[in-house]
């Protein structure tokens, strides 16, 4: 399973999402590591590999399932070790249906156990042999080691599926199981179709607080050099070098950008001379010559949230064309920071981030929420 194990590699500029599991290499002796899985089907097992080669590297034990009495270990260089009466759990076999598994998960398609549930689904739906038999053998095709959470169950574990898909009169997988009674099989099917109801009233459920994500497409908000304002800037509109002068205080600044910038530095006569300058970018290089305030990285983003509130309140056509971006992720570029850009997801896109916060606040102030 993936869970919170995310990571990525980038290949001809495009992320690739991954995640990782451990292994052990055997390259003279036995270093416990990560074997890197990546949705396009690549594991990084101290170099790229396809599954093919993984196989083989598994099949020659650089990649070890079993580990020998006495065999020495490391772990990138923490601690090192002999083996003593080493267990594994593992096969060669075993590994590759994970992986395969995995790489599923990070495509979003159906893994085996997805596949076995949508077989068993098809067999409750029609309750003939043929399809007993194969949602069975799409039960066994799931790696051993992870039929028992297959129902995602932890009290009742796979016993119900196990049963199910063996049959009254059938052995299930584990030796241990006695043949399936009658009444087992009942009390399967009865798992069965409570678990049918819990889902379709699940399914019916709407999130009280709404959405947890957009529904309207996300909106790049390129880099652009606007030189003066137009009468429909469009997106352009909601860039902080857009020309949109806004008075903080008892200053008219001609942009966010400038403004940001006059703010950032603690000397009058500069704050001055960046707030004339003609363009942001103009500005932004006084500002790259002097000094920062003090303290002022941990007060930029306070800085920034005031600003952007500044411009639509005084720009209602702005604000306008912000509210229309409804719900949307707003993906800012800025190629002289990665705190305020996305930048192909290299940066923290702040200022997007920002720019949807106030809009929130645009559409709590026109729906009129009493009290706040």
């Amino acid at each position: 399973m993936i869970g919170r194990r995310i990571t990525y590699r980038v290949a001809d500029g495009v992320r690739i999402p991954g995640t990782w599991r451990h292994a052990f290499i055997r390259n003279g002796r036995y270093f416990l590591t990560d074997l890197f899985i990546y949705a396009d089907g690549l594991i990084d097992c101290w170099g790229l590999v396809t599954i093919e080669e993984l196989e083989e590297k598994l099949r020659t034990g650089w990649v070890a399932t079993t580990l020998p009495d006495g065999a020495e270990a490391s772990a990138h260089h923490l601690a090192s070790w002999k083996f003593g009466e080493p267990r594994s759990w593992l096969t060669p076999e075993l590994v590759i249906a994970e992986v395969r598994d995995t790489i599923d998960q990070l495509n979003e398609r159906p893994d085996s156990t997805g596949r076995c549930l949508a077989a068993v689904d098809i067999f409750l739906a029609d309750r003939t042999e043929e399809n007993r038999a194969a949602a069975e053998a799409a039960f066994l095709a799931v790696p051993a080691s992870r039929r028992r959470y297959a129902l995602g169950d932890m009290d009742s574990k796979d016993w119900p599926l196990r049963v199910l898909v063996a049959g009254p009169g059938g052995r299930t997988y584990l030796p241990d199981d006695p043949p399936v009674s009658q009444e087992s099989y009942d009390r399967a099917l009865a798992y069965f179709e409570e678990r049918a109801h819990w889902r379709r009233e699940h399914d019916k459920r709407v999130p009280a607080d709404g959405p947890a994500v957009p529904h309207a497409s996300a909106i790049q908000l390129y880099e652009s050099y606007p030189n003066k304002a137009v009468a429909d800037p469009g997106h352009r509109g909601l860039r902080n070098d857009y020309p949109a002068p806004i008075t903080v205080g008892e200053v008219l600044h001609p942009s966010v950008a400038h403004a940001y910038w006059a703010l950032s530095v603690a000397q009058p006569e500069i704050s001055s001379a960046i707030t004339a300058a003609d363009t942001a970018a103009a500005a932004r290089k006084l500002a790259a010559a002097a000094p920062r305030r003090e303290g002022w990285e941990h007060s930029r983003a306070a800085v920034m949230t005031g600003l952007l509130r500044a411009k639509y309140d005084q720009h209602p056509e702005l604000a306008e064309i912000l509210l229309a971006t409804d719900d949307a992720t707003l993906i800012y570029d800025d190629m002289e920071s990665t705190f305020w850009g996305d930048n192909a997801g290299r940066g923290r896109n702040w200022t997007g981030r920002l720019l949807e916060l106030v809009r929130s606040e645009l559409h709590l102030r026109r729906n009129g929420i009493p009290g706040l």
